[in-house]
């Protein structure tokens, strides 16, 4: 979607607005705002050096993100510097990843069910991942 465009002062001449979520700020913000879920999932869990190492890890990603300048490969991941080549490079990752994903929840659920086991949580997510797969099958066949 382009962005939106509003007038400019005086001559008439458009400036250019993304929407807010397209900003460099927001992934950063996203990633230190996880950076203490991380923190306090591993304090209440009774490991606080390991939710540090967590928080550090988020922060230095987001850090990487709000600093990374002109990169092209840091301003896509962002949305920042997003068109269509960027979304067609996204949707392709995000793609492999729920593959990946998907196979780690099979094989998973073999293993346990080889050790005598229900398959939880396996079952249940891969059970997530077929019914959204089919959900969104149906809806891109309705949209097309």
């Amino acid at each position: 979607m382009p962005p939106e465009r509003a007038p400019g002062p005086g001559d008439g001449a458009h400036v250019t607005r993304r929407p807010w979520w397209l900003s460099k700020w927001t992934q950063a913000i996203v990633a230190f705002v996880l950076g203490f879920a991380v923190l306090g999932a591993f304090w209440l869990g009774g490991d606080p050096a390991g939710g540090w190492i967590g928080f550090g890890i988020m922060v230095a990603f987001g850090l990487v993100l709000l600093l990374g300048g002109r990169s092209d490969t840091i301003r896509g991941m962002r949305g920042d510097g997003r068109d269509e080549r960027w979304a067609m490079i996204d949707m392709r990752a995000t793609a492999l990843a729920g593959v990946v994903v998907i196979m780690a929840i099979i094989v998973g659920f073999l293993v346990e069910v080889a050790r005598g086991q229900d398959g939880n949580p396996y079952t249940w997510l891969g059970a997530l991942a077929g019914i959204t797969y089919l959900v969104g099958l149906a809806i891109g066949r309705w949209r097309s």
